[in-house]
């Protein structure tokens, strides 16, 4: 029985060790009950204290849903056309051919923005099917929205592909976890206005915030907000490049320290 206690003790220490030595470990067991519960919190608050919203709830939020599948769809698709790579060990042999880094971003850009729309056009006939909603009832704006979600959501999956190739498999979790920290502070499903002031500030700072504001415009007064698109646009190629040389940085640091020949599972 001792021995039993001994050898279970061990096992456990040894993850203690493995998660006292990786701060990412450590951040990921807080990362999701801390998201879930200021979004939930948040979205609470505000349907408190708005008897007039219910009506128009169900298309408020099914639309919501499907705006911020576009962010994530994005970003994990993206995440995964490069962590594939890894998980081959075939990025080692990628960069020892004249292929270059932009080249290779571009690339899972497109395979990400493939699909993305691959996985989303029939989740949308699905919630006309079953629910007798079609969120292209948004016309021409829902254009502008995928475009401008998409490029934010590259921007992210961009910077989060460099750390994981500059860190190694440990921060995989944040590859597929890093758009989250931003759902809360975005407005998907609540106005920015229920946010405190300080976490308003955050919120006009991401396009995505724009981007569900002017849904609800249009849902809610049949008013298209061009000034939000137009804010929302900037912002997203201003991520786009940010994130772009986030990878670039990580990369070159990545090939410095050697470590492209040794990922992989």
């Amino acid at each position: 029985m001792t021995a039993s206690f001994d050898r279970i003790y061990a096992l456990v220490l040894r993850h203690i060790h493995i998660w006292s030595g990786s701060v990412m470990r450590i951040v990921d067991s807080i990362y999701w009950p801390a998201v879930q519960m200021v979004m939930w919190g948040f979205l609470t608050q505000f349907l408190a204290s708005q008897t007039s919203f219910v009506g128009q709830a169900f298309g408020v939020l099914l639309a919501g849903i499907l705006l911020w599948e576009v962010v994530v769809r994005g970003n994990l698709s993206l995440s995964i056309a490069f962590l594939e790579e890894m998980w081959s060990r075939n990025l080692g042999h990628l960069f020892v051919s004249p292929i270059r880094s932009w080249e290779m971003a571009t690339g899972i850009i497109i395979a990400a923005l493939l699909r993305t729309l691959l996985g989303l056009i029939p989740v949308s006939l699905m919630a006309w099917a079953f629910f007798g909603y079609s969120i292209y009832t948004l016309g021409l704006p829902l254009l502008a929205f995928f475009v401008i979600l998409q490029m934010f959501s590259w921007s992210i999956g961009l910077a989060m592909s460099g750390l994981v190739m500059r860190v190694g498999q440990s921060a995989e979790s944040f590859a597929w976890a890093a758009v989250f920290i931003i759902m809360p502070v975005s407005g998907v499903y609540y106005p920015i206005s229920v946010l405190p002031q300080w976490l308003q500030v955050v919120a006009w700072c991401l396009p995505t915030s724009y981007v569900f504001e002017g849904m609800r415009e249009i849902l809610a007064a049949h008013a298209v907000r061009w000034d939000l698109l137009g804010f929302a646009f900037g912002l997203s190629v201003v991520y786009l490049i940010i994130g772009f040389q986030v990878f670039q940085w990580f990369f070159r640091a990545s090939r410095r320290a050697g470590t492209l020949l040794g990922q992989g599972e």
